[in-house]
């Protein structure tokens, strides 16, 4: 695939590769403008690979390593990345464009609605996405999910529990459709 750029789409790209070996040694290409919060708290593999304006936020980052994104990730234009407890990403993941991520809530559903959502106390549960995912454009990942290996999520997916290993999950909440099957090398509907 030959991709051909517009002249300002090298030069910022190109400007976006130096800031990328000054700040983000390791990575691929940060493309500009990014916005990271708690630099402390969050770890990449080799490789890694942004879009324009993704925001990657970590709450307390003196606690530890709280976002971890494997090797050879790339992430799409305008992905959000929240992590408070803890976010991990795979090696080899593909993310498209409008994903948010995040292993926290404003509150409960059970949460007093007089009070404004951001002064509810914070709810926190793990994310979990193993390596080989792909998520769609627009696709949501809630506190609690886990995605396992091998899986795509199609677009607009609200991903709220958990997807097994190899499997094709669509909707709001995310439900898997298709299942690989080893013996048959395809992709089969559940």
């Amino acid at each position: 695939m030959s991709l051909d750029y517009s002249p300002s789409e090298i030069l910022k790209n190109a400007w976006s590769l130096v800031c990328t070996r000054l700040f983000f040694p390791g990575a691929r290409l940060i493309r500009r403008p990014v916005y990271l919060r708690g630099k402390r708290g969050f770890s990449f593999g080799p490789g890694f690979t942004t879009g324009y304006r993704c925001r990657i936020e970590v709450f307390n980052p003196r606690e530890g390593v709280k976002l971890q994104v494997g090797k050879n990730c790339k992430l799409g234009d305008n992905v959000h990345l929240v992590a408070s407890q803890k976010v991990t990403l795979g090696d080899d993941c593909l993310l498209s464009s409008h994903i948010f991520i995040s292993d926290t809530n404003h509150g409960t559903v059970d949460s007093d609605p007089r009070i404004s959502p951001d002064a509810r106390e914070l709810t926190t549960a793990p994310v979990e996405i193993g390596s080989r995912v792909w998520l769609g454009e627009g696709v949501c990942v809630l506190p609690g999910a886990r995605i396992g290996d091998g899986c795509i999520i199609g677009a607009h997916s609200v991903v709220t529990g958990e997807i097994p290993a190899n499997c094709v999950a669509v909707g709001a909440p995310a439900r898997v459709v298709r299942r690989y099957n080893f013996q048959t090398m395809k992709m089969e509907r559940v």
